[in-house]
């Protein structure tokens, strides 16, 4: 180990963190080069520390290895120290404001290296690059590196580290992290945010509880006003692993006049505790090109003449048995090998263990990749793996459904609004009120979030409500029924009003019900992707690792889609299809006249168990019971229907218009003229024939207001166009009938046929068919096209690639470890 030639190394006493005399005796006996350690056993240590740190930086591994961490803002002087440690001068100031990536300075003392050997670790590997013959050099890598890197990623700064070993006879065995200085404002070019970027990554680097921090401070800087310090302070709060350094001390020396002076400002009291003590370095402000002995020799010259100045040029001097220990740059330097030694000698039985699972994982890694890649060659052994892991994301998905807690719902599932917005559906169609189903707050997924959207569309439909229908309409198709022979058909007339309302309200609503359905049974495949990741299933843990294959992923994934695509279109279909029943002509859903007092209120009553069940609020709104439910579902209703209201049987002013224009009998009655008086009055004024059709017509009628019509209880008045609607018109009698015609269908169709129906249409097969359907879809083909999943164009090179680097990996931890099995035989 080398060792500094200040004139005070045999008094030498290492730094305490605490004031003890006792502790501080201990850790300087402990410390000493000559007493604990040899000086091929710390060599031996500290080269194989070396290596495993190439190999951490090379691979990314993250090891507990101790490292120094030099901080502080710019112009701190903290390029000058590095400079200094290894002996030589390379310019790295000039480019200090260039820097953006941290340097991993690994310094090795070797007495035969009388001029610097300098490499850097090729990017990307653990191999180290040809020598670097001119020092001037080395700045111009760091700085070419840095900014290819930085183009490369797009960012100001990076934390991958430039890895560069100096191997020299006059440098201590040392391993320096070097991070961009503090600044308070980005150089010209580079983002505003660059600032916060620099001290978030000196942060992250710092934060490791195995790293020693250096933290740098210009002596100019008072301790209460020190910009850096608290930064520092959020890192190791107690100091407990920082060494502070107090640069450009030779600054502040023409400022102590009297020993009390100098020893208030060396004790730090007050600011940085009383087992923290600093260090007072000052180094060699020449810039100019000098050769590297006559910048060893003036470092130790600067060395020498703080000391002369504390001595001579303060009144009373100093407190030299205090103090001492801590001034100088020798004094630093070989603190910073001892305690670094120390380190790497108290951590290597962890280190060693360390290494020994990174073994296993790599070699574990290893096989995987070996298994990836006799798979493609053994197709048998893929299909037979490729199902079972489809078999138990099918199981997974029909857990989901039946009801299921994991992964968990606040993390995997959605509100209802959530839902609505991220299936690009939006609300329901034809529905202007904001449709709120009990539980829509909630996080839910699977066969809850089902039921929830059943409950939702059910909200839905109640809350439409027959829409009005102009007179042209009723007209055309009351008088329509009239010329087929069917009399007025005010019953008929009403019903076609409401089946057309039916189709034309309801069925977006059915489809729009099916797509929010799908969406739903659609995300369990991200869900049962997570649960077969925990193995928490049979199948699960009798498949193969599946992990890597992207082409097979995507195509599972596709095939599972393209499954609850074709259920949400045979819903549709089977929907549809129950829309058409209902709302057709032969139904008798229309002139079940009994419909809420018989059968339909019982069916509903029937229906209220289930309903409730789904209604009972769970969020924070409050419990909503099934009566209160009902009681919603009541208001959206039209009206129970009432009487039938007629009009007077005679017209004179019809008939007097009738007189006037001399007009015919008509064969089918007018919707502005009283049906039963004009009727009558011009039959008297002709011969018999009309009345005689009249009679053929009413005969033929089946239905009791038609009868009426005959024996002069009303007729059809729709009103004047100047005149408004008269009361008793046959238009708000169909318009009532109508309504309460719409009220049957839906709820016929809610309750007797949609929700048993996409039960049946979308949870079954999800259940029961899923794995057929994905293993015809995937498996039933030849093996050509079944590889295609797994061997895309290049994939083999890929994998090939990947398995030498882990046998490179593996090759370089096991030498690693095989290295620090001697390193703890040795201790």
């Amino acid at each position: 180990m080398a060792t500094t030639t200040t004139g005070t190394n045999s008094t030498f006493t290492t730094p305490t963190k605490t004031p003890s005399e006792k502790s501080h005796s201990r850790r300087n006996q402990h410390h000493h080069p000559t007493m604990a350690d040899s000086s091929s056993s710390s060599k031996s240590r500290f080269e194989a520390y070396n290596r495993l740190q190439a190999a951490a930086v090379a691979f990314g591994e993250k090891l507990p290895i101790p490292e120094i961490v030099a901080l502080g803002g710019q112009s701190d002087g903290k390029s000058s120290l590095l400079e200094a440690l290894l002996g030589f001068r390379f310019n790295i100031r000039e480019v200090e404001m260039g820097t953006r990536r941290p340097l991993i300075l690994q310094m090795v003392h070797d007495p035969t290296a009388l001029e610097p050997r300098c490499r850097f670790q090729e990017e990307d590997s653990e191999e180290y690059g040809s020598p670097v013959v001119l020092a001037s050099a080395i700045a111009d890598i760091i700085k070419s590196r840095t900014e290819a890197l930085l183009k490369k990623t797009k960012t100001a700064v990076s934390s991958k580290a430039i890895v560069m070993r100096a191997e020299y006879a006059h440098c201590p065995n040392l391993t320096i992290i070097d991070t961009p200085g503090f600044v308070l404002k980005a150089k010209k070019g580079e983002p505003e945010t660059t600032p916060d970027e620099i001290l978030s990554m000196v942060k992250s680097l710092a934060s490791p509880p195995h790293r020693i921090l250096l933290f740098l401070q210009q002596s100019s800087v008072e301790w209460c006003s020190s910009l850096w310090l608290d930064a520092i302070r959020d890192i190791d709060p107690t100091f407990r692993r920082t060494v502070i350094v107090v640069s450009k001390f030779d600054n502040r020396l023409k400022e102590f006049a009297d020993r009390w002076e100098v020893d208030r400002y060396l004790s730090a009291n007050g600011y940085l505790g009383d087992g923290t003590h600093p260090f007072f370095v000052a180094l060699p402000k020449d810039r100019s090109t000098i050769s590297n002995d006559e910048f060893r020799r003036q470092i130790l010259q600067v060395d020498t003449e703080v000391l002369h100045h504390l001595r001579e040029g303060v009144k009373g001097g100093f407190d030299e048995e205090k103090f001492k220990p801590f001034i100088g740059f020798g004094c630093l330097r070989e603190y910073l090998e001892s305690e670094l030694q120390k380190r790497y000698k108290d951590a290597a039985p962890a280190t060693l263990a360390l290494l020994e699972q990174r073994c296993c994982e790599v070699s574990v890694e290893l096989a995987k990749m070996d298994s990836k890649l006799q798979a493609t060659s053994d197709v048998a052994q893929l299909r037979r793996s490729a199902m079972l892991y489809t078999a138990s994301l099918s199981n997974h998905v029909g857990a989901l459904i039946d009801g299921a807690a994991d992964p968990a719902p606040e993390q995997w599932g959605r509100t209802t609004f959530e839902e609505r917005s991220e299936s690009n559906i939006g609300g329901w169609p034809g529905v202007t009120t904001d449709v709120k189903p009990p539980n829509a707050t909630l996080r839910l997924y699977g066969g809850a979030a089902f039921e929830r959207v059943m409950h939702e569309f059910r909200c839905a439909a109640y809350s439409i409500e027959c829409p009005p229908v102009s007179r042209e309409k009723v007209a055309n198709i009351l008088l329509a029924h009239a010329s087929r022979g069917g009399g007025t058909g005010v019953t008929e007339a009403a019903a076609e009003i409401a089946r057309a309302a039916a189709r034309s309200w309801l069925a977006p609503l059915l489809d729009t019900t099916c797509d929010r359905l799908a969406f739903v049974l659609a995300n369990l495949f991200d869900l049962a992707l997570e649960r077969n990741c925990n193995g928490d299933s049979e199948y699960g843990k009798k498949s193969e690792n599946m992990d890597g294959y992207v082409g097979f992923h995507a195509a599972l994934r596709c095939a599972y889609y393209r499954f609850i695509k074709d259920l949400a279109k045979q819903c549709k279909q089977l929907v549809r299809h129950h829309l058409d029943s209902v709302t057709s002509p032969y139904s008798l859903v229309c002139y079940e006249n009994d419909f809420h007092g018989g059968f339909g209120s019982s069916l509903y009553k029937f229906n209220q168990p289930s309903v409730g069940l789904l209604s009972l609020e769970l969020s924070d709104g409050g419990v909503t019971s099934a009566l209160d439910s009902a009681m919603r579902d009541q208001e959206n209703r039209p009206p129970e229907k009432s009487a039938l209201q007629t009009t007077p049987g005679k017209g004179s002013e019809g008939r007097e218009a009738l007189r006037e224009c001399q007009m015919t009998v008509p064969e089918t009655p007018s919707p502005d003229l009283p049906c039963d008086g004009g009727i009558k009055e011009i039959g008297n004024a002709m011969d018999n024939g009309p009345r005689k059709r009249v009679s053929r017509m009413t005969g033929n009628n089946r239905n009791s207001d038609h009868i009426r019509v005959q024996n002069g209880g009303g007729g059809l008045l729709f009103g004047n166009r100047d005149g408004g609607l008269r009361s008793g018109s046959a238009y708000s009698e169909i318009c009532s009938s109508a309504a309460q015609h719409f009220s049957r269908i839906r709820e016929v169709l809610v309750e007797r046929s949609v929700t048993s129906t996409l039960n049946s249409g979308f949870l079954t097969p999800s259940r029961d068919r899923l794995v057929l359907a994905l293993g015809l879809d995937l498996f039933a083909v030849n093996d050509e096209k079944f590889m295609d999943m797994f061997v895309a164009p290049g994939a083999i090179d890929v994998l090939q690639t990947e398995k030498q680097t882990l046998q490179k990996r593996q090759k370089i931890l096991q030498s690693c470890l095989n290295e620090f099995k001697s390193v703890a035989r040795a201790l």
